[in-house]
Parts: structure tokens; sequence; C-alpha cells
């Protein structure tokens, strides 16, 4: 097929072509004297990213699940109580895992399209006198349905009980894109994924720990070995790792973070959420259809979940966007699957970059039947932007 595939799922994301370059590369021992040399080139970034001074970042050769993992097997004991809420498919399935790992999770299911819920978490905690819950999980972007969450709230909520529990949160579809502050926030292990705001392919999973998390290793009951702190722990204080590192992603993790040093990382979060609303005025202004996240709060500025009229399946859409116009679109997934869309728009990209993706959904849309005007997507869109003030990522310098 002529053309390039243009890609639109929020994660994995668009590699810009110098960390694409960067990471072809000759095969290099990991063991070798000046190896130490990369690991510790790249740490810095990983602590200005996470907004810390005082967590540890772990770098794994696995995707952000594998730190769900890791976030609670180093820290937690069978039996032990934690405290989540499912409001879509990601904040799902880190409850399952904590299931299967044999912990009593106390469950909130949530109408998704909404977040955490601040308020029942304030009245449990608020009961919770014995400090029985020892974890708070919070998933800052739901992925499956374009949904945001309040961390900072949780903070505060947390805060307000005088609740010793960990706070864990699942950035990955927000770390790099959305506003995170580990240390102002006092989270404890965040998780992501180099798939996302990092501009990499998938691969890495890195996990920020705080120092009252880490002390819990020693007292944390639940099996590990592979996701096991300590042996990362002892391997990273001289520059190594306890197993083979994925070596090209590390000198691509080494250029991204110098591409979001260069652009600055609140400038980032200012294009994300600029070109968030440029997407949202087309689906509103334009198509006239509704969002999946149910009030301006939640609505996410890295994914744009589109619900579908009754009667239109999403999967049709989606596969026709693939198959005509070779777009990648984001499908429903779960509760939601076959009734919307998404439109991912985290990492490299500018206004003209996300037209592509609107006008595919768009032009999708009307050969399969669904009543908007052609044209109105993009140009809801671009009246946005050319009436707003661009950040300073999407001007050339």
């Amino acid at each position: 097929m002529a053309g390039r595939n243009f890609l639109f799922v929020p994660g994995p994301t668009n590699i810009p072509d110098r960390v694409n370059r960067s990471m072809m590369i000759s095969m290099e021992d990991h063991r070798s004297p000046i190896f130490p040399r990369l690991y510790e080139s790249i740490v810095p970034g990983l602590k200005k990213l996470f907004r810390t001074s005082s967590g540890t970042p772990f770098i794994f050769p696995s995707s952000g699940s594998g730190c769900w993992e890791a976030a609670i097997a180093n820290t937690l004991s069978p039996g032990d109580t934690v405290l989540a809420s499912r409001f879509g498919q990601f904040s799902h399935l880190w409850i399952e895992m904590c299931k299967n790992h044999g912990l009593d999770v106390i469950e909130l299911d949530c109408e998704w399209g909404t977040g955490v819920p601040l308020e029942e978490y304030s009245e449990i905690l608020a009961k919770d006198s014995s400090h029985k819950i020892k974890a708070v999980l919070a998933c800052q972007n739901e992925t499956a349905t374009g949904v945001t969450s309040d961390i900072a709230g949780v903070r505060k909520v947390l805060d307000d009980a005088n609740h010793p529990a960990l706070l864990f949160v699942d950035s990955v579809s927000a770390l790099g894109s959305v506003d995170f502050r580990f240390d102002d926030w006092k989270v404890d292990m965040c998780v992501t994924g180099s798939q996302k705001g990092l501009m990499l392919p998938a691969g890495l999973g890195i996990l920020c720990v705080s120092e009252k998390a880490l002390d819990l290793r020693s007292s944390a009951g639940l099996k590990r070995d592979y996701f096991d702190l300590d042996q990362m722990l002892n391997a990273n204080s001289t520059g190594y790792f306890p197993y083979t590192p994925a070596l090209p992603l590390f000198y691509g993790l080494k250029e991204a973070l110098k591409v979001i040093e260069e652009e600055g990382l609140d400038n980032i979060i200012a294009r994300h959420h600029y070109l968030a609303e440029g997407a949202r005025a087309a689906v509103f202004n334009g198509w006239g259809l509704k969002l999946c996240a149910k009030e301006p709060k939640w609505y996410s500025d890295t994914v744009t979940a589109v619900m579908l009229p009754e009667g239109v399946n999403g999967a049709e859409i989606i596969s026709h966007a693939f198959k005509r116009y070779n777009v990648s679109l984001g499908a429903g997934l779960s509760k939601v699957a076959g009734k919307l869309f998404r439109i991912g728009h985290l990492g490299d990209m500018n206004e003209v970059h996300l037209c592509a993706g609107i006008s595919g959904a768009e032009m999708s849309m009307l050969d399969n039947g669904v009543k908007v005007e052609p044209g109105s997507g993009v140009a809801a869109a671009t009246e946005f932007w050319r009436k707003n003030s661009p950040p300073p990522g999407l001007l050339v310098r």
C-alpha cells in the first residue's frame, strides 16, 4: 500500500527519527567496564521525568504490567488488604493481578467513563482506624476509556484520613504527557512503560519507588524473583543489571530523555493538552458525538475515546480505517468493545499529524454510514488550534 501507516493507538506511539537512529547500534558487552556510563547517564533524566529527588527508578526488561507485579510483590504479603477501583480494562487487570497474588482487594466498581472515586476512597479510609488497608491503587490515565484521575486528590484523601497506606500509581499512559509529581504527591510506587510518553518501542517497564516502599522489602511476604528489587539494587549500585538489559532500548531511552529535556516537561504537558482540546473539538463541535469520559474533569489529554451511535460497530470503523486508509485507531476493550474507537495523541505529535487521525476516523465513519458532515472534524480541530496560542513545543526554532 502506498504511503505510510498513521499510528493513532494510545501506545505504542510514534518514535522520533532521532530516537530510532539512536537505537541502531552494534551489540556490546553489558558487563564491560564502561557499561555503567550508559546506565548512570539515564537515571538523572528519569528522576526529572518522575519529578523526584528521593525516589529510586528501576528499569525492567518488561512491560508496565511487569512493574505492577514488582510494586505489589516487593511491599505486600499474602492476605494484605488493598483498596482499588475498577473503571476500565487496565484498572481491572491490576485488581485481578492483586487477587492472583493472594491479596484481599476492596474493589469499587465504577461506571466506565469515570475515574478514581475520591469520596468513596475517603469514606473507606476514614473508617479504617486499624489501618488494615496497606496500599491504595490508582490508575492515573485509563487508556481504555480516555479518563484521567486526580492523583493529587488521592494523596489528599490519604492525608486527611491520616492513613499510612502506600500509594501505588499506574502512570503508563500519562507519564511524560500529563502532569505527575512523585515527591509532591508522596507517591510510593509509580509504574510506567517505554512505549507511551517516552516514545520508544515496548520492552521496558519502569518503576519509581519511595524510600518508605523500599524499606518494606524485607517484610514483604509475596514470592518474587525476576522482579526482586534487592537483586536490582545490588546490581544497579555498580551500574549493572542482574540479567541481560535491553541494550538498544537503553540507548533509545537516553535519547528520548534528551528530547523531553529539550522541549521541557511543562511544555510537553501543555502541548498534549492543546492537542487534546483540538481532538475534543472535532468530536463535539465537528461530529456531534460524545466521549466515553462522562465529565470534563475526567477528560484525558493522551487519548480520546469516541462513543459511536447505537447500532454502529466500532470494530468495523477501526478495521475499515486500517484497510482503506492505513490509519490505526484504538479499539474498544471489554465493556466498551464495539461501542467506541480511540484516537491516541501522545508522544511525538503536532497538529498536522493529529489531523491525519481525525480525518482517517471521519472518512471511515462516513464509509460506514455514520452521519457526520464531511470535513467537520478537521475544521473544528483546526479552528481551535488557530484561535489559541500554541505551546513552545509546536513552534519551529
